[in-house]
């Protein structure tokens, strides 16, 4: 049985208990073994364990029932032992009541008592202490003073007590009757007053905390406790703004009182409150003062600098303050403070704002047009330019002689910088410095300024200029410059948009001048995009007069119709390659100066008026057969210019004008095939008609036979 309880091991796995058995027992092991393989002795081994294994189980099981049947009995008396505690608890449990019922009757039997002698000690004490005062009171009426409370300089505070007291019981006698002893009584209290407040001071020098707290303590009762806490805030701000800076300098002071007044006063915050009020109405209005007085009249920019910077940086330490516990509303005391040292300065604070803005503004301009040597004209008013506006934008006419500007557009990206500029710095003091009443009122004020300098001084300046220095149409050897003011302007507004709605929108969001701000500005806007279309309309006019112009002078009659047929070595004309590079030219300028969609409607226009132009321009000659070639091939040189316009309508014009210079050159048996081809089905016989009549021999009986 000891070699059967060896076999087994935890954890217990059946196979490996087998396995253990097999090669313990001789003859067990596989073939080619130390002792061959005997299967007998194996069976045999295997029935003499498992008999063993019987017996084992056997003995085992009797162990456990044995102990089930100790268990059980165990768990009787261990509940019978429960139930004798249980039974135990509920006694003590109840005893305990009773205890406690007897405790609170003996307790209150002993508050009453106490409250009885309390009732009789108060008087008896009262009485002695009356007692005391009338003994005090009796040497102040002898005129000795021979209590050691009064002679004895260490009993001050008893002193100070008892002497307190007298005061106020000498404040009901009768003056007739005691006027020289209240005038002692009066003259003791002030001296002992003075002595404490002295002794404070001395402790606050000595910067014993301990012994200011016991000296507050006592004078908390006297009528000179403010001059403490006066002297007090006095000596604490004595050497205080050793630095250039007194802004720190004033919120390292108050974090320094506020972590040491909670230890000495048993008003903390009433005594921090009294020193910040002082550092505001003495020591920051006496340096604002100094600051702000002596350029309020000289310097403009400098005072309105100074201004917005000292109310910051005084905003920015009442924000630091904040977080000192000052009484219940601190943030209506901190700002009253701030409102009595600016008050006179922020009354006329717009009024500032706009004068020197304006000053600035027209400044800024004058010196501008200095710097080129313009002198500015006048861009007249009233009934009589209106009128000339209104024919000049139905018309497009130029009224009045063209004025050469030079190539100059009269427009500064560096001045509406500066502009730009000086207008942001004045929307952030007026946000900083406006009463939030008054803010969206005053926003629009510079507003109006930023539209009147930048938008119509220089901006509708230089557009009126640019207008007038566009030449006619029928101009030789014009140049525009018209379109550089158009590149300039359109970068000038989008700075403009963005300081509106960066700096001018978070302002007036939530006012009714939102609405009037966005009119005007729609306005402005309306207007000048009304004078840029009607330069670059008047503009666009001038081109086709340049194209004009090279046509004219370039194009022959001879160039259609040579004189030799044979003889033709030039692959285009002459016009047509000053023409290609001149479009080719102002496309590219175009595309430089404008942005968005704007450029793909200009293009759109231009190449319409150029397909007319050359439409027009081929009319005008007769072709040979030769000659309908060459024609053929210029308009293939148009048609590759207008590819550079990246319009799919001036690309399909031109597609439409290749196609009917075929008709210049096809066979006439084939005239009627090419007609109702796809390009020119659709379009007018009598267009058709036209291009066939350029022909030179259209007025061949065969040819008018084929076509009618």
């Amino acid at each position: 049985m000891a070699t059967t309880a060896e076999l087994f091991e935890e954890p217990f796995v059946a196979d490996e208990y087998i396995e253990r058995l097999v090669w313990r027992t001789p003859g067990g092991g596989s073939r080619g073994g130390p002792e061959a393989f005997d299967p007998k002795r194996l069976l045999e081994e295997f029935v003499n364990h498992i008999q063993e294994l019987q017996i084992m189980d056997e003995r085992i099981q009797r162990k456990v029932e044995k102990l089930e049947q100790q268990c059980q009995r165990e768990a009787k008396e261990f509940a019978k032992k429960v139930q004798g505690l249980q039974k135990s608890n509920q006694v003590a449990f109840q005893h305990f009541q009773e205890l406690d019922e007897h405790i609170s009757y003996v307790a209150t039997k002993v508050c009453h008592l106490g409250d009885q002698l309390e009732g009789v000690n108060t008087p008896r004490q009262r009485a002695v202490e009356a007692q005391k005062l009338m003994k005090y009171f009796n040497e102040f009426l002898d005129g000795e003073l021979k209590s050691d409370v009064f002679t004895n300089s260490e009993k001050i505070k008893e002193a100070a007590d008892v002497i307190q007291k007298l005061h106020l019981i000498a404040q009901e006698l009768p003056f007739d009757r005691f006027s020289e002893v209240k005038s002692k009584i009066a003259s003791k209290y002030h001296d002992l007053e003075c002595q404490l407040i002295q002794e404070f001071t001395s402790a606050q020098r000595r910067g014993e905390v301990s012994r200011m707290r016991e000296v507050a303590a006592v004078l908390l009762h006297f009528k000179g406790y403010s001059h403490c806490i006066d002297d007090y805030i006095k000596q604490c701000q004595e050497g205080a703004y050793l630095r250039n800076d007194i802004f720190e300098d004033a919120a390292i002071l108050c974090q320094r009182v506020n972590k040491q007044v909670g230890d000495i006063f048993s008003n903390p915050e009433a005594v921090l409150a009294k020193l910040i009020q002082s550092v505001f109405e003495i020591k920051l209005q006496s340096f604002v003062k100094d600051q702000l007085e002596e350029c309020r009249k000289s310097d403009a920019e400098q005072y309105l600098k100074s201004l917005y910077d000292l109310y910051t940086r005084t905003t920015g330490l009442s924000s630091k303050l904040m977080e000192f516990n000052l009484g219940t509303d601190k943030q209506t005391f901190l700002s009253k403070l701030i409102k009595s040292i600016f008050i006179s300065y922020l009354e006329n604070y717009i009024e500032v704002e706009i004068g020197y803005l304006k000053s600035r503004s027209a400044m800024i301009l004058q010196r501008y047009y200095d710097s080129k040597n313009h002198q500015k004209r006048s861009i007249g008013t009233g009934g009589i330019q209106d009128l000339k506006e209104r024919i000049r934008q139905r018309t497009n006419l130029p009224l009045g002689p063209s004025i050469d500007t030079h190539g100059e557009t009269f427009l500064s990206q560096e001045v509406v910088v500066n502009l730009l500029q000086e207008t942001k710095q004045a929307f952030e003091r007026c946000h900083r410095l406006s009463d939030p009443s008054d803010l969206p009122r005053n926003a629009f004020r510079i507003f109006t300024i930023l539209v009147d300098f930048l938008c119509i001084e220089h901006i509708d300046y230089a557009l009126e200029t640019g207008l007038a220095g566009i030449p006619s149409s029928d101009s030789r050897n014009a140049n525009l410059y018209f379109l550089d003011v158009v590149q300039q302007a359109n970068t000038i507004f989008h700075l403009f948009d963005k300081q509106f709605n960066d700096h001018l929108m978070p302002l007036i969001s939530s006012s009714p001048k939102l609405s009037e701000c966005l009119q005007k500005k729609k306005e402005i806007i309306e207007q000048m995009e009304m004078k840029l279309d009607t330069g670059i309309d008047r503009t666009l006019n001038c081109m086709i007069g340049q194209m004009k112009h090279i046509l004219a002078a370039e194009q022959k009659k001879t160039d259609f119709k040579p004189e030799d047929e044979n003889n033709v070595l030039i692959q285009y004309t002459n016009a047509c390659v000053k023409v290609r590079v001149y479009v080719r030219k102002q496309v590219e300028k175009i595309k430089n100066s404008m942005d968005g969609k704007n450029v793909d409607t200009v293009l759109m226009e231009l190449g319409v008026r150029f397909h007319r132009l050359i439409y027009e321009h081929l009319q005008q000659y007769s072709y040979s057969c030769m000659g309908g070639m060459l024609a053929i091939c210029d308009v293939a040189e148009y048609r590759k210019c207008a590819k550079d316009f990246k319009i799919p309508m001036v690309l399909h014009l031109f597609d439409t004008l290749h196609a009917l210079c075929n008709l210049l050159v096809v066979a006439p048996d084939n005239l009627k095939q090419v007609c109702s081809g796809e390009q020119l089905a659709n379009l007018d016989k009598n267009i058709l008609h036209s291009f066939v009549q350029l022909r030179a021999d259209y007025r061949s009986a065969r040819l008018a036979r084929h076509f009618s």
